[in-house]
């Protein structure tokens, strides 16, 4: 196809442009302009609809490094819908450090029919809050008394040489 010869101001533009130089870098508003991001925000430009608060708080929490102190917290917020009423009546999350999830239970027994169902409470905890970074959990009974410390406590071998 053969191509239309430029017209009387083309032409013009053309010699001027080659004469003097691009505008864009050689005249200072020319500068400027080249200088400002073209992904800035302009008014009634693309990406100036609002953004959900939820959108927003995401990204505010992953340029902080949130995301998975956020999730451990979820994890320990929901618990009883991770593992059903009647288990969460029965067991408490205590703590969440370095991936391992500490749950303590109210007896010896739940605490072995939780260990029982680790493997599906890991699977529920991992798919509902991914970025938790769980990679185990721990199980542990009931606090027992101990005769380590109290006002009555005398130091050697304890309980074990006089018991019983």
């Amino acid at each position: 196809m053969r191509e239309l010869a430029p017209t009387e101001p083309e032409r013009v533009w053309l010699r001027l442009r080659a004469k003097m130089g691009n505008p864009e870098f050689v005249t200072r508003d020319g500068r400027r302009r080249t200088r400002r991001d073209p992904d800035a925000s302009v008014p009634f430009g693309k990406g100036r609809d609002p953004k959900p608060l939820g959108d927003v708080l995401g990204g505010f929490a992953a340029d902080r490094g949130w995301v998975a102190t956020l999730a451990r917290a979820d994890v320990m917020a929901h618990w009883p819908e991770l593992v059903g009423e009647e288990n969460a009546e029965r067991t408490e999350p205590v703590s969440f450090e370095e991936g391992v999830l500490t749950v303590r239970c109210a007896s010896t027994a739940w605490t072995q029919q939780m260990r029982i169902l680790r493997a599906e409470t890991t699977t529920r905890i991992l798919a509902r809050f991914p970025d938790c970074g769980l990679t185990s959990v721990r199980f542990i009974g009931p606090d027992l008394p101990s005769f380590q410390r109290g006002r009555r406590s005398v130091p050697g071998r304890g309980p074990r040489d006089t018991w019983g």
